[in-house]
């Protein structure tokens, strides 16, 4: 692959700006090519390009393009920085009257040189440094763009309209007027294009004898909405800086955001905390299609935090991925207790399938590293606060991972990359879910309506993952009890949703206990375990309805009787007896309903 950077402007918006300031601070610049001009830290804009595109050594050949009038400017960079002289094209040009245009430069580079391979155009210079190439450089054909900030008019721009599913370009208008296209979605002059497509630049160039009209605006005006060739779209990150046509104000600007940048003290880090769900209807963790009702409680958590770094770092946790142990019997008796699977597994599977998810999107990552540590009591929660720290990091919108599809997202982590057994109700709590057949194949995600209990749950949980192992594929099997009882968690579901809304809490506390009824002849109690059933009889005990609220390991109960509730609490010892613990659920911060 080659990269072709197009720099053969005359510049004279910025150099007339130049030649005008009465400050006389910029007197210095005048005839200074814009890649050339002075960055930071004693470098120049091109700099940072050269620097990042020669260390990832991403192409096999990178070429200059650029003016007779600038030519020696750009030939004397090339001695100073290592670049090869002879890959400094010259177009002959020498004023804006005899210029070549934009797509004339770039065939005659690719004629001249006889080059015979996909390469990447760049006119307009973004830093890179913060730019992954490599996520970038696998597709063909490809269109880079933004969205377009406030103050910025869609006429100043090639405008592109973007499918949202499969991130083809549907149309590429060239500086449309306001009221052609709503989107605001702009082109950054960051091309891919394949070697088989350079052979419609001969043919565009037959087609614009004027200069003026050889822009490359104006080639993917025609490739795409003429010729209809296939191009897809892949969008920058905000914040990113763009140098190409700039003011002397927008060149200030710039100088002074990484000036102080620079200076600033290190990135502030992220903290981002997903609470347990606690599931109040339906199965307990919905992939058979059904509905479901959850809420979140706080005393349940984890909690993970994102700071930038010089090189990515996963921190063990000091409990939950422990590398040092006492003795070799220590060793034992934590890996029989705990098993080997701690919570370094769900950061690392989040952030590849966050890298894959953006890369299938078409969303373009800024190229930075970070340091990720976490905390927790929950574990299977740290994957829903790790994409959170992700998404602010990156600058991910809600627009670009809606918030319907993060369940989707968050599961998968789970399900495809480390084989865990979840549902979808893991993921979004405080609403009632509905996963029905329709829905999912429809739309590829459920709904979820946004919708107070006491939890019982044993110090020594079971793994809930054993507790589904073989639910799915009995469902899959089409068994009728199976199937049949899903149905119902369902039917369950929509009547405890009108209790709730009706606050009618002896239905709920009848359909609670029928939910429990329905799991017990489903799951079988060898499957719950003496643990579940005994808290749910002593629970029983104490006049409280009752049911699971997860795939085992806990209870969640609802006591009209406060006398009763408040017994339950004083006379606990029951609970610790039996090896469990009881709780007052506090409710998330983001709990919208009130019992």
């Amino acid at each position: 692959m080659i990269c072709i950077l197009l720099v053969a402007g005359h510049g004279t918006f910025l150099e007339t700006q130049i030649k005008n300031d009465e400050t006389g601070l910029y007197n210095l610049l005048t005839g200074v090519p814009k890649a050339l001009l002075p960055g930071i830290g004693g470098k120049k804009i091109l700099d940072f390009w050269w620097e990042t595109v020669n260390m990832r050594q991403l192409f096999t050949e990178v070429y200059l393009v650029t003016n007779a009038d600038k030519y020696k400017h750009y030939e004397r960079w090339a001695t100073a920085n290592d670049f090869p002289v002879e890959n400094v094209i010259n177009d002959g040009s020498t004023t804006i009257e005899n210029r070549l245009g934009a797509v004339a430069d770039l065939e005659l580079v690719i004629r001249q040189s006889k080059l015979q391979d996909d390469i990447i155009v760049v006119r307009r210079i973004c830093r890179l440094s913060n730019f992954d190439i490599a996520q970038v450089i696998r597709f063909f054909e490809l269109i880079i763009y933004y969205e377009l900030e406030e103050s910025e008019k869609s006429c100043s721009r090639g405008i592109v309209e973007v499918c949202p599913e499969t991130h083809k370009i549907r149309r590429f208008l060239e500086k449309p007027q306001e009221d052609v296209t709503v989107s605001r979605l702009a082109s950054v002059v960051f091309y891919c294009i394949q070697r088989d497509t350079l052979s419609y630049l001969v043919d565009f160039l037959s087609l614009q004898p004027q200069a003026s009209d050889r822009t490359f605006g104006q080639f993917w005006e025609w490739l795409i909405n003429e010729k209809r060739l296939d191009v897809f779209g892949m969008k920058l990150p905000t914040g990113f800086q763009l140098i190409g046509q700039v003011g002397l104000s927008d060149y200030t600007k710039w100088l002074t955001h990484y000036s102080t940048k620079k200076q600033d003290s290190p990135a502030k880090a992220i903290t981002c905390r997903s609470y347990a769900r606690v599931g109040l209807m339906g199965n307990p963790s919905d992939g058979f299609n059904g509905k479901t009702i959850a809420m979140s409680i706080s005393n349940f958590w984890a909690e993970v935090t994102l700071k930038e770094s010089q090189t990515l770092v996963l921190v063990p946790h000091p409990l939950n991925d422990p590398t040092e142990f006492g003795s070799l019997q220590d060793l034992f008796c934590i890996s029989r207790k705990e098993g080997y699977l701690g919570g370094l597994r769900l950061l690392q599977a989040t952030c590849k399938k966050f890298y894959q998810f953006c890369s299938e999107k078409g969303i373009a990552l800024t190229k930075q590293n970070f340091t990720l540590k976490y905390d927790t009591n929950i574990p299977r929660a740290i994957v829903s606060a790790t994409l959170k720290c992700l998404m602010k990091f990156y600058n991910i919108t809600d627009n670009d991972l809606p918030k319907p599809v993060r369940a989707n997202f968050i599961l998968n982590v789970e399900t495809d990359e480390l084989y865990i057994t979840a549902g979808l109700q893991d993921r979004v709590v405080l609403s009632l879910h509905d996963f029905s057949k329709n829905l999912m194949e429809e739309q590829g995600y459920g709904t979820h309506w946004p919708s107070s209990f006491w939890l019982a749950y044993l110090s020594d949980p079971s793994d809930s993952g054993r507790i589904h192992s073989t639910l799915r594929q009995r469902w899959l099997n089409e068994e009728s009890l199976v199937v049949e009882a899903m149905k119902t968690f369902a039917e369950l579901t929509d009547q405890a949703r009108t209790a709730l809304e009706n606050r009618d809490w002896d239905c709920l506390a009848q359909l609670m206990d029928k939910n429990f009824e329905l799991r017990r002849s489903v799951y079988t109690d060898d499957c719950l375990g003496p643990g579940n059933l005994k808290m749910a009889q002593l629970a029983r005990q104490f006049g409280s309805a009752v049911k699971l609220p997860g795939s085992g390991g806990a209870v969640v109960g609802l006591c009209q009787d406060q006398a009763k509730l408040v017994r339950c609490g004083c006379d606990h010892c029951h609970f610790r007896g039996s090896g469990f613990k009881l709780v007052k659920s506090e409710r998330s911060p983001s709990s919208s309903l009130k019992g």
